[in-house]
This record gives structure tokens, sequence and C-alpha cells, in this order.
């Protein structure tokens, strides 16, 4: 760059540092196209802010082909002023499933791993999950717009039951699902920082810490008000299509 404009790397330096500039820095992004984007945010949003009265706010996922993995060599423990380290490479051993709703208001998860990720197993988990329901509760599923959660026999079980409620979030912004932020919890402070020998092995591993984790529940609690959120997508949207 400093040769391009002919001026010094320090002078650059302090420019991009002037302005916030960070050229090193690239992120991820997509913009949801759905038509009904609006209506969806504050209806989700909504259930967050101002959850119902006598009423369980269940945010439903599943995180799918979770694999694996067994590193090649070792891990080396934490020590003073060094994190722990694994290998780079490693060795696949199998994937598997997990289906969770997560309790808005609590935190809590009901979690079951399974070997297969079809509409089939979706539908069993609900019909586990609704077991596991006070009865006398209205329920509220916050869900994608995943095939599996939208199959005629899904859509059937729900309207067995008059006192659920979906609500889908927008194509492209499952991010709106709190649920979301527990896999990515699960991810980072568990599955990454261990190694699996086993498909049977990963699961007694993600079955335990859902024990644990259950033991004492902290809810994520959302703090962006549905107009926030389409200020930003709209500043956003202005960058793209000016």
């Amino acid at each position: 760059m400093s040769q391009a404009v002919g001026i010094s790397a320090a002078s650059v330096q302090r420019i991009w540092h002037a302005f916030g500039l960070k050229p090193h820095l690239v992120k991820t992004f997509k913009l949801s196209t759905d038509s009904n984007f609006v209506n969806k945010v504050h209806d989700v949003v909504g259930l967050y802010l101002n959850p119902p009265d006598k009423a369980l706010v269940l945010c439903v996922d599943e995180k799918s082909q979770i694999q694996a993995l067994n590193r090649l060599q070792p891990s080396l423990p934490l020590g003073p002023g060094h994190p722990a380290t694994r290998t780079h490479d490693y060795k696949r051993h199998g994937t598997t499933s997990l289906f969770a709703a997560l309790d808005a208001a609590t935190g809590e998860v009901v979690g079951r791993l399974k070997r297969r990720h079809r509409s089939s197993e979706f539908l069993a988990f609900l019909k586990e999950a609704d077991a596991e329901i006070p009865e006398g509760l209205d329920v509220h599923l916050i869900m994608d717009n995943y095939a599996t959660h939208k199959t005629d026999a899904v859509k059937a079980w729900l309207a067995s039951k008059p006192h659920y409620q979906v609500h889908f979030t927008p194509t492209s912004a499952s991010w709106l699902n709190l649920v979301e932020r527990f896999f990515s919890t699960l991810s980072e402070k568990w599955i990454k920082r261990q190694a699996h020998t086993s498909v049977k092995d990963l699961e007694a591993s993600i079955e335990h810490y859902l024990q644990i984790y259950n033991q004492n529940p902290k809810p994520f609690r959302w703090h962006r008000k549905a107009n926030d959120i389409l200020a930003s997508v709209g500043r956003a949207a202005k960058v793209l299509y000016p």
C-alpha cells in the first residue's frame, strides 16, 4: 500500500488506525431475502424480550454432523504462560447429531443424540421433549426453516398439539435462535478441547456435558430490540444496494 500511494508504511498504519481500518480482517455475512423478514424478527425477538405468561419458549434446532476427532498426537497441557495445545491433524471416527430444545427462560436444555439426521429423528425428538414439558403450559417453538422441520409428518404432529405454536426465524437468519448460542458454547468449550476415539465416545462426552450443564443452567439473555436489528440490516443493505 505504501508503495502504491507513495507514502511510508508508518503513515499508512497511522491512517488505518485513525479511521479504524483493519484490512487484515475479513468477516462473512449473508442478508436474508425472506419477504416476511420484518414480521419474523419482531415475532421472535418479542418472545425473548416479552415472553408470554404461563407459557414455555423453547428454542429448537439440531447440531448435525458432529465429528468424533482423535488427535494424532497427545495434546500438551496448560502451563504458566502457555496455552493448552493440540495437533492440527486428526483422524475421523464418524459423526453424530445433537437435537436440542433450549428453555429461553431458564437456559435448561433437553438434548438427544441420534446417528441420523432426518425428519423422523426430528419428530422423535419433539415427542421426547414433549414428554418432559409440564402439563397446562402453552409452548412456543422457535425453529429455523430447515426442511426436516416442515415435513407433513411434523406439521401433522404439531397440529395435534393445540397448545403448541411455531415461530420460524427468517431464512438465512438462524442466529436469531438462542439455541445456536448453546451449540457454540458446547463446541468451543467442550467438543473442540477433547479427542474422541469413536462416535460412542463422543456421544458419552456430550451427554456428560449436558448433565453437568443442566445442574446449573444459565439463560442466554437477549438484549437487542427488533427495531435495532432492522436498522443494522437496513444500513448493510444500503451499502450493498445503494
